[in-house]
């Protein structure tokens, strides 16, 4: 972001990190990652979407992503967990957190965060639904080679934007846990919903047991780990 502000910074830019000790997830969460074993990557797009379609390029970044980890490995079961958790064998392997740059009108850049968790055999306690390419796949894999693949498609997705309607059905063709109920909160409050499909604005629909559709913004609801 000091770069973009100096006037320094281009598409393509990538900085990556072996470790890190202040990692932001969404709504100022903590993203955990061990050292020398994560992929930790900002990369700078110049997206070409419109400026009112922000989701809809993170939603582009996250089914570019899912498409490079099912090329992979055909035994993985890669999803993406609403909004932009990648999912591998029901566990989540990544995360991504954009932070887009608009002077006026204009959509001038966005800086897309990637962690991956690549080599850890071992997670806390308290991270019971983490997971790793190692762990899922048995096999090692170069963080250099992956950095190389996500780069490369993340950047291939913002400068060659699909249709709104070609990202959004990618997306819910990953999505995570899609036509099973699933719990949520809100504060002390948990219910169970159905989940349908994360529309173009990025709320998601679900159904809720009496049968009744909602659409929920993240956010305003957690999503319960079961």
């Amino acid at each position: 972001m000091q770069l973009i502000d100096a006037d320094t910074a281009q598409a393509g830019l990538t900085i990556v990190a072996a470790e890190q000790s202040m990692g932001r997830g969404q709504r100022g969460r903590v993203w955990i990652a061990a050292s020398g074993q994560s992929l930790l990557s900002s990369i700078v797009c110049t997206p070409k979407y419109p400026i009112e379609q922000q989701f809809v390029f993170s939603a582009a970044v996250a089914l570019a992503i899912a498409d490079e980890l099912t090329a992979l490995y055909e035994h993985w079961r890669v999803a993406i967990k609403w909004p932009n958790d990648i999912i591998i064998n029901d566990k989540k392997a990544g995360g991504i957190l954009i932070e887009n740059v608009l002077r006026g009108a204009a959509w001038s850049y966005s800086i897309v965060g990637l962690g991956l968790n690549v080599c850890q055999q071992m997670f806390p306690n308290d991270l019971p639904f983490a997971t790793s390419l190692k762990i899922a796949s048995g096999k090692d894999y170069a963080l250099a080679e992956m950095l190389e693949r996500m780069r490369r498609a993340i950047l291939s997705a913002s400068v060659s934007p699909l249709s709104i309607s070609e990202v959004m059905d990618g997306y819910n063709s990953y999505l995570f846990r899609q036509g099973n109920l699933q719990s949520f909160c809100e504060g002390p409050v948990e219910w169970k919903a159905r989940v349908i499909a994360v529309s173009s604005d990025g709320t998601l629909g679900v159904e809720t047991e009496d049968g009744i559709a909602h659409r929920y913004t993240h956010g305003v609801v957690a999503w319960k780990w079961e």
